[in-house]
């Protein structure tokens, strides 16, 4: 059985395209093997945050997992800062790394350029995220191409040390996600949806109501012709409705061309706007039932305590190997 690591940051409420792109992916994992959900909130304080938000949407991120699939009985799930093993295993990997190697990655030169100032966590997360992946022995971590960077480092810092101290970590590989569901925005579908979109109308959010729903799919740019074709350069926003439609009811895109055939864009955007409100209402109502609910902190002590036991095994072998600590006569 393969183990399996996913961390997410706490942001907020994620948009459709988080969902689809990824939280939809995420049950299937737990089939494959024992799966390691964390929430990576001390992640998210390598920028500034306001602790109410930071708590609120530590809180939210937590239900979201549940709500769309998590398996409590299958996964361990639980929050970074509750294992103090990450951050001790973060800093012993930080020892491990050279700052050259942290200042040539691509997300650390992007967020710092033009900054006159920056966190030293915003140059040093990197080894914490290694630690993250490397105490739950993992072999595999599904990851987008951005991430693609941080776990070749992690790879690396995992060689060295088990090379200087001996074989203590298990070397995890990328699992890169397979060819899937890219959603774009509904304003402009030649770009990504994204949360941080100034229009309203660009992005669904996984807990907008109906009525915002079929609004922002009745406003979504499409084209002049009344012809609903997949063609993702001559008709991105047609197709990008599509593309919903077909991940949140299972239909090829085939079908739902022929579904729509001769029915207007009016029809179709109806019926796209049906078919994701039917698929997200019974996931919103888990969600809704979870946020507030002692449920929810049960789980999350749970898989607090799971990952604690694991970590820490972890994080002594990696102590024990370097010398840390006394040694016990």
């Amino acid at each position: 059985m393969k183990n399996i690591f996913s961390g997410v940051q706490p942001t907020g409420v994620i948009t459709l395209g988080n969902y689809i792109g990824a939280f939809m992916q995420f049950p299937a994992l737990q089939d494959e093997g024992r799966t390691v959900y964390c929430i990576v909130d001390e992640h998210a304080i390598t920028v500034p945050q306001d602790p109410d938000e930071l708590s609120n949407n530590i809180r939210t991120l937590a239900a979201t997992y549940l709500a769309t699939g998590i398996d409590p009985e299958k996964s361990i799930l639980f929050i970074q800062s509750e294992v103090p093993a990450h951050a001790q295993a973060g800093w012993i990997l930080q020892c491990v790394a050279s700052i050259g190697e942290l200042e040539r990655m691509t997300q650390f030169k992007d967020k710092s350029n033009g900054k006159e100032s920056v966190s030293a966590g915003l140059l040093t997360y990197p080894p914490l995220m290694a630690a993250d992946i490397l105490l739950y022995n993992t072999h595999v971590v599904p990851v987008g191409d951005d991430q693609k960077q941080h776990i070749e480092l992690t790879r690396d810092l995992a060689e060295r040390f088990n090379k200087r101290y001996g074989e203590v970590f298990v070397i995890p590989e990328i699992q890169l996600p397979k060819a899937g569901a890219r959603i774009k925005s509904l304003q402009e579908p030649t770009k990504k949806m994204s949360k941080s979109d100034t229009n309203t109308k660009a992005t669904i959010r996984f807990l907008d109501t109906p009525k915002q729903i079929e609004k922002k799919i009745k406003s979504a740019v499409t084209d002049s012709d009344g012809i609903v074709a997949y063609d993702e350069v001559n008709k991105p926003g047609v197709s990008n409705l599509l593309t919903i439609e077909s991940a949140v009811t299972g239909q090829t895109i085939d079908a739902l061309v022929k579904k729509y055939d001769g029915l207007g864009y009016g029809a179709f955007k109806e019926g796209v706007a049906t078919s994701l409100i039917e698929h997200l209402t019974p996931i919103q109502a888990r969600f809704n039932e979870l946020i507030d609910s002692p449920e929810l902190d049960q789980i999350l002590d749970e898989g607090a305590e799971k990952a604690n036991e694991i970590a820490q095994s972890t994080l002594k072998k990696m102590e024990s190997a370097m010398g840390l600590g006394r040694k016990r006569r």
